[in-house]
């Protein structure tokens, strides 16, 4: 099962970092994003890209995470070569991870 699969994504900027928000579709599965998806392992995911920390918001009744990776947009909008400057196409990427990869790592 892939993330994408019971979960829906959006990313935001600004500066050189980038905030991306995992939303459950339903409540049941808050638990097992929660447990899935540490700043280890989007930072793992993200390999390359993000150079910085990674820190994790928990919204439980948002059934939400969210995610800032810093040093992610190399130097931000005004200064990337990136084609995607704004990391609006970070979302799609982890919404691309599959869940049992993740699980086989715990």
């Amino acid at each position: 099962m892939q993330l994408r699969d019971i979960a829906h994504a959006r990313t935001g900027d600004k500066g050189n970092r980038s905030t991306l928000s995992v939303i459950a579709y339903d409540p049941k599965y808050f638990p097992l994003l929660e447990k899935l998806l540490t700043p280890e392992r989007v930072k793992v995911h993200y390999q390359g890209i993000v150079h910085g920390t990674v820190e994790r918001y928990c919204l439980p009744q948002l059934g939400a995470l969210n995610f800032v990776l810093n040093d992610s947009l190399g130097g931000g909008v005004t200064r990337s070569l990136a084609l995607d400057a704004h990391g609006k196409c970070l979302a799609s990427g982890l919404l691309g991870m599959f869940l049992s990869e993740v699980e086989s790592t715990l």
